[in-house]
């Protein structure tokens, strides 16, 4: 019998009554864990935010991080009770980015059984990585959950359209979490993105916090809408195309990079490229893989591979930075004129080509994939690790929903009253 995965999601049988009993129990779950935590936001911390008093505004952005590790936690659980799968990870060996054997032995974490629990990458890094699924953002937040033994999943940033932000209970969740909207038009933009960054960037360097940030160069998913657009872009600009993605847009990326290099002196680039088993060559993710069809219908896929590679930023062409003032945020009163954000001309070129390279890298590990099931022209097996989306342990599902927040406010409201 053909599993569902494989078949597009028009041709799949109707669910049957305990698969829409189960869709029922993932919509109440998981619109009660939101509610909890934007409940919590509310009524616990945004009144320690309007207090003048430094210890207030520290326990404050406190609340807030458990809060965007509890929404962290929902995914996952989401994924282990609805939606079981897991990630198949593997190094980059060969080329750019690429990992020696004795750095993945490092990377990898064991527990006594011998099973894969955490990934020791550095915790300061921009994730970038393609695009084919409206999914793709959750199980890449999924993924910095075991991104060092404790996760990064509280520390990740990732920027949503302007319009998004007063939408009830998701919208106002992800502006407590710090999210940047922006109006998607450069020239209000990309002041608004470099000053933002610049600024989260200056504070996990002096508080010596772990930073996520995610960004999708393609910009969109690849579809038969987009497909096209990036074919004709590519044949106006007279460069080469791609098979299995869209042509990346580098403006993003480079002023993300610019903005957080200087102030985070160990900034990493982590790459992704993502596949979901079950999907054609040249066919579209979407046509088999929905947060619907996931989540609702229970057909997830039954592993996402996940091929990694690693930059230093110091290492990628992103420009001269040595005029860069690193205390000051960009726009600001002291540094009106960012040279984050005043690119010249020959920079931006030479950033373009080099992501345009390590896109059509990815194009071609993708063609690999397909036909010898391994991103790597020489096909080891060796650094190949399997990870279960499920929570560590039984206390972070009560994280899920929030629930040591209220239940710590109760414990001392309850001291003070003695």
């Amino acid at each position: 019998m053909q599993s569902l995965h494989t078949l597009p999601i028009s041709e799949r049988p109707r669910p049957r009554w305990l698969t829409t009993i189960k869709a029922i129990l993932f919509a109440i779950l998981f619109n009660f864990g939101c509610l909890m935590i934007n409940v919590s936001q509310f009524i616990f911390l945004l009144p320690l935010r309007a207090l003048p008093l430094r210890w207030s505004r520290r326990l404050y952005y406190k609340g807030i991080r458990y809060t965007k590790g509890a929404f962290g936690c929902l995914l996952i659980l989401m994924c282990q009770w609805f939606a079981p799968t897991k990630l198949a990870i593997s190094f980059e060996t060969e080329g750019k980015g690429s990992f020696t054997q004795e750095e993945i032995d490092q990377v990898v974490i064991k527990n006594k059984e011998g099973e894969v629990i955490a990934l020791d990458l550095p915790t300061k890094f921009v994730l970038i990585a393609n695009h084919q699924i409206y999914a793709d953002w959750w199980y890449a937040w999924c993924l910095t959950y075991f991104v060092s033994p404790r996760g990064v999943h509280r520390y990740v940033y990732i920027t949503l359209k302007k319009s998004l932000q007063w939408v009830p209970i998701v919208g106002w969740g992800m502006q407590f979490f710090n999210f940047i909207f922006l109006a998607r038009s450069w020239a209000s933009d990309r002041l608004q993105l470099a000053s933002r960054l610049a600024s989260l960037g200056k504070e996990a360097e002096k508080e010596n916090r772990p930073l996520c940030f995610m960004l999708y160069p393609e910009g969109t998913l690849i579809s038969k809408d987009t497909r096209p657009i990036s074919q004709k872009f590519a044949t106006k600009m007279g460069i080469s195309d791609m098979k299995n993605l869209l042509l990346p847009r580098s403006t993003g990326l480079h002023y993300s990079l610019r903005s957080l290099a200087p102030r985070v002196p160990n900034l990493r680039l982590l790459d992704l490229t993502v596949l979901y088993p079950g999907v054609p060559p040249t066919a579209y993710g979407q046509t088999y893989y929905t947060l619907r069809s996931i989540f609702f219908d229970s057909v997830p896929p039954p592993v996402i591979h996940m091929h990694l590679r690693l930059f230093d930023v110091a290492n990628v062409p992103i420009g001269d930075l040595s005029s860069t003032k690193p205390s000051c945020v960009p726009g600001g009163p002291e540094n009106k004129h960012a040279v984050e954000v005043d690119i010249p001309v020959d920079e931006k070129d030479a950033f373009d080509l080099w992501l345009r390279q390590l896109w059509q890298e990815k194009d071609e590990s993708m063609d690999r994939f397909y036909e010898t099931g391994s991103f790597k022209s020489s096909p080891d097996g060796s650094s190949l690790v399997h990870i279960p989306l499920r929570l560590r342990g039984k206390r972070e599902i009560l994280d899920a929903f929030c629930f040591f927040l209220p239940a710590s406010v109760a414990y001392l409201w309850g001291r003070v009253r003695r």
